[in-house]
């Protein structure tokens, strides 16, 4: 697998299998009393985009943050490349392959582009880092010629393109995006989103995406799943929710009602 549209460009250095990667059933979380996720399920085979579309305070991020391991579960089932992760540790899901990026970037703005390198692939060998970082500069020209500057004084889209490296010198085999459009001009958005589709593309990394810019996201992804109140819709083909009746789709999941309803 090459990077033909990258200069030099090689095979990347992490796996891939053509199973199902992720599944989640039945997955609820809460803050504190407050039940935020509801019963919410997913799944996501290998190589695949999923876009998990919903309005501001659905729940989304909750969900994610709880399949990466940063909050606990009340209930439901996380498997990831057949095994029962539910509960496991960030730290054990970025070493069996899972990497997440989450919302508002949150490169360490202190240390350099190099840096927040580093800390993505701490666990990797030498060599292996040495090969990643070649990629992800391969893969984002833009920050190449920034690895000693500070990551504060990158743009907002270079901190994202920083954030998705760094995320991938871990080597993932399902990478997790949390908005990653937030804040970005639309030809930043569409420079990000084109990366992906190529990265996509030529490793068959499998990628979970929650965005709320619905046009983007139907772009990249095979399948959408729609969440509101904390509770995911049935899972269904991006390509059959393209075209004239995206205005009616959006209507329905961010504001709750049909076009032409009042």
């Amino acid at each position: 697998m090459k990077f033909s549209a990258m200069p030099r460009s090689r095979a990347f250095i992490w796996a891939v299998t053509m199973s199902d990667l992720l599944m989640i059933e039945n997955l609820s979380v809460a803050y504190g009393t407050s039940k935020v996720v509801d019963d919410a399920s997913l799944s996501a085979p290998s190589g695949s985009v999923v876009a998990l579309l919903g309005a501001n305070g659905a729940g989304k991020t909750t969900f994610m943050k709880c399949v990466a391991g940063l909050l606990p579960r009340i209930s439901g089932r996380i498997e990831f490349d057949g095994k029962d992760v539910s509960g496991a540790s960030t730290r054990r899901l970025v070493h069996e392959g899972l990497s997440y990026v989450p919302e508002g970037r949150e490169v360490v703005g202190g240390l350099s582009v190099d840096e927040n390198l580093a800390l993505g692939g701490y666990h990797v060998g030498r060599r292996l880092f040495r090969d990643r970082r070649e990629q992800v500069l391969e893969l984002f020209p833009e920050i190449a010629p920034r690895t000693r500057s500070p990551a504060w004084q990158l743009s907002g889209g270079e901190q994202q393109m920083l954030a998705i490296g760094r995320a991938l010198m871990a080597g993932p085999r399902l990478l997790m995006l949390d908005e990653p459009s937030l804040g970005l001009a639309p030809l930043l958005v569409k420079r990000v989103f084109k990366q992906l589709a190529v990265l996509r593309e030529q490793t068959a990394l499998t990628v979970v995406l929650v965005e709320q810019n619905l046009h983007v996201a139907l772009q990249i992804a095979e399948s959408v799943v729609f969440m509101r109140r904390g509770q995911t819709e049935q899972q269904q083909d991006a390509r059959a929710l393209r075209g004239s009746n995206a205005k009616d789709i959006a209507l329905e999941t961010y504001l709750g009602r049909r076009a032409g309803t009042h």
